[in-house]
């Protein structure tokens, strides 16, 4: 079967083409200036300086969670004004879902598997459903679309991204933020700015180049401006020594100035801002979640002339114009959310495509996947086959009626089967069991106490934080390097929220995939998956290198940290290092081959075209992705960055001609004399292919001319 249909792919576009798809745009909240106006100019000092200020204290949750309350189990609230009808910030948390509630909420897969799907239709659907079950829980405001860029994978809370590049989170972040605010939930990007050290983050101070800034840690946060955020949170670490919830140059200069950002910054929780006049002169607008610099702090700064009512008037204006626009378009729209739609059928179908679509295939030796169903025994090792395994358990933490293990879907889907599974604890029993299995499934990584937000440990052992070494634990590798060989139908699942090095053993196993944290319904993904009845199309959002020696050194515990221009990706392509998987990388259960490769810069668009067909036996996805390389260039550029991407579904023998374009703003690098981004006129290399190895890319050539 033959097709010949022009799939086109529109990622990162130019300035403001996001408001276009928005319910709300941008043009629609702006009309609310008036009304604002109206309203801050009848407003007392008292009343303003209350819209910045939260209503819930460390001390309540502290004594809630002694009662058994979680964090963030209800929205928590700031502002608000009765008197003239502004609503109150209720304030909903987490990336993988919402965490209010108790065991009711969807918990989909953590953002870092979602940016292996490279599919921004999903999660702009999946911010959709987000956005409803804010409604549904009471909140108005969701605070859980974080496109830091991890500097080190080590980071504890790479699991709470898309990936180590801007321009993937950028596009994912978008998606998700059109979902949210779709439904009228404000969509809170953070945590602005340079936030990728756990362990230290309420401490270090964060330097970097110009260059450096703006093209790499920066970029991807304008974008997700740019696409229609109404609101932004900053971070507890400092840049240049000056803490980011206090930062005039990021918050008012860049963010409110360059950016022409026109909703309102909130701070991180509790310690995000530690001084009154430097976060108000700053640009801080909603202390969060209390009021311990705001609320009398800042009326008496005010009344004593230490800080000019100006600022409070910006800051109420802000928040004025964006509560009241949000709420009368929710109340004229007719979407009210019951708690019907709370983890309901079709929210739960969603987790689990995004679980079947970010799994991703690292290796298949002899096609050993997928597993017949028909096998008599079937061996599942390891601790983590049957824990319920969705993430770390700080302010992220998702609370689901129902988890699918690993364990349990292998067993569901193979009801014919004996399904043995063993904890791996003795080494001659594993082998014992490999060898008279027909198929092994180990199952290994990382869960809560390896890495996540930092937390002093629980009862349970929640540590969190950042991880110092990027290999399995030793037990684990112990287990894989003594019994892996024993069976040659062998496949080894990953756990975890970022990379994992799997070079010291990945030659005794057949089949390597990552999993991830996939979510409430990721075993169920898992085990149609192994066992053929869905084709995996999931890529790598991260390198994985041979050696961690190969990436930057960071010190976790460190007061200071210089983030360098290369990292990721671009790091190793700059030395020259071969990955030992790339980033983007993916296998399928059937192939693909590309070809007819174009290039063309028209209008200050960058547009690629090739054919791609499905020369397999099965049907099946490709995420192709486009680069811009840089070998040309006069200054020092990376040799290549991702541009776009486009996921192709395609049945046997079937072609389609793939279109992914950019604006030429993706291709501009940021010249410190005039401060503003510059498109270089040159020959620039074009590289359309399924990863970002150069065996894997077709390349042609463009004259870039502004």
């Amino acid at each position: 079967m033959m097709s010949t249909g022009l799939v086109c792919c529109w990622i990162n576009g130019q300035k403001n083409e996001g408001w276009a798809r928005m319910k709300l745009t941008r043009k629609k909240r702006l009309s609310y200036t008036s009304c604002a106006e109206a309203i801050v100019n009848k407003m007392t000092l008292e009343e303003k300086v209350g819209l910045m200020s939260g209503d819930t204290s460390l001390q309540k949750i502290t004594c809630e969670k002694q009662m058994g309350v979680h964090w963030n189990q209800y929205p928590y609230g700031a502002g608000g004004n009765q008197r003239f009808g502004v609503p109150k910030i209720l304030f909903c948390d987490g990336g993988r879902g919402v965490v209010c509630g108790v065991r009711r909420a969807t918990c989909f897969p953590v953002p870092i598997m979602r940016g292996a799907t490279f599919d921004v239709k999903l999660e702009k659907q999946i911010g959709h459903a987000i956005g409803r079950e804010v409604r549904a829980f009471g909140g108005n405001f969701f605070g859980g679309i974080c496109v830091n860029l991890p500097y080190h994978p080590g980071w504890g809370r790479c699991q709470e991204v898309y990936g180590e590049d801007s321009c993937l989170l950028g596009a994912m972040g978008s998606a998700l933020i059109q979902g949210v605010q779709d439904e009228y939930v404000i969509a809170c990007v953070k945590h602005y700015a340079f936030n990728s050290m756990e362990n230290s983050r309420f401490k270090v101070s964060i330097d970097c180049g110009v260059r450096t800034e703006r093209e790499v840690f920066l970029r991807h946060f304008k974008e997700c401006i740019d696409s229609g955020a109404a609101a932004v949170m900053s971070a507890y670490n400092k840049y240049r020594g000056i803490l980011c919830g206090h930062s005039e140059y990021l918050l008012r200069r860049v963010l409110k100035g360059e950016w022409q950002f026109d909703g309102f910054v909130i701070s991180d929780f509790f310690w995000g801002i530690s001084d009154t006049e430097s976060a108000v002169t700053g640009g801080c607008d909603v202390e969060m979640c209390h009021a311990s610099v705001y609320g009398k702090q800042l009326l008496d700064a005010v009344r004593s002339g230490r800080v000019d009512e100006s600022l409070i008037d910006e800051a109420a204006m802000r928040i004025v114009r964006t509560m009241v626009a949000f709420d009368r378009e929710f109340s004229c729209s007719g979407q009210k959310a019951g708690e019907e739609v709370i983890g309901c059928r079709q929210h739960a179908k969603l987790a689990l495509r995004a679980a079947q679509e970010g799994i991703t295939l690292i290796k298949n030796e002899n096609h050993v996947l997928p597993l017949s169903r028909n096998m008599k025994r079937i061996a599942v090792i390891g601790k983590l086959a049957a824990e319920e395994n969705t993430g770390d358990r700080g302010s992220s933490r998702v609370y689901p009626e129902h988890v699918i293990t690993p364990l349990e879907g292998i067993v569901k889907k193979v009801p014919g089967s004996e399904v043995v599974y063993y904890d791996g604890d003795d080494p001659e029993h594993m082998k014992r069991l490999a060898a008279g299995a027909d198929a092994v499934i180990f199952i290994v990584g990382l869960n809560h106490r390896d890495e996540g937000e930092y937390k002093q440990p629980d009862p349970d052992g929640t540590r969190g934080g950042d991880r110092e070494s990027l290999r399995l634990h030793r037990s684990e590798v112990e287990m894989l390097e003594k019994v892996g060989d024993i069976n040659p139908v062998s496949a080894v699942v990953v756990m975890g929220g970022g990379t994992v090095l799997i070079s010291e053993w990945e030659q005794k196993i057949s089949a390597i995939l990552f999993t991830y944290y996939p979510g409430q319904e990721g075993g169920t993904a898992l085990a149609q998956i192994l066992f053929g009845e869905v084709n995996p199309s999931g890529k790598l959002p991260f390198t994985l290198p041979a050696e961690e020696s190969d990436l930057p050194c960071v010190d976790w515990d460190a007061a200071e940290q210089h983030y360098g221009y290369y990292c990721g990706y671009r790091r190793l392509d700059k030395l020259g290092i071969e990955p030992f998987r790339p980033f983007g990388y993916g296998l399928s259960y059937t192939e693909f081959t590309l070809s007819e490769p174009e290039a063309i810069w028209d209008k200050g668009r960058l547009s690629s075209f090739v054919t791609v067909k499905n020369t397999g036996t099965a049907a099946g996805t490709e995420v192709v992705q486009m680069y811009a390389g840089f070998s040309r260039s006069a200054l020092n550029r990376p040799v290549k960055i991702l541009c776009g991407f486009q996921r192709v579904r395609l049945k046997p023998d079937e072609e389609k001609r793939v279109r992914i374009s950019c604006p030429g703003d993706r291709l501009k690098y940021y010249d410190v004399h005039s401060q503003k981004f510059v498109l270089e006129r040159m020959e620039t290399d074009v590289y359309i292919g399924t990863s970002a190895s150069e065996k894997d890319l077709l390349k042609k050539t463009v004259y870039v001319d502004g």
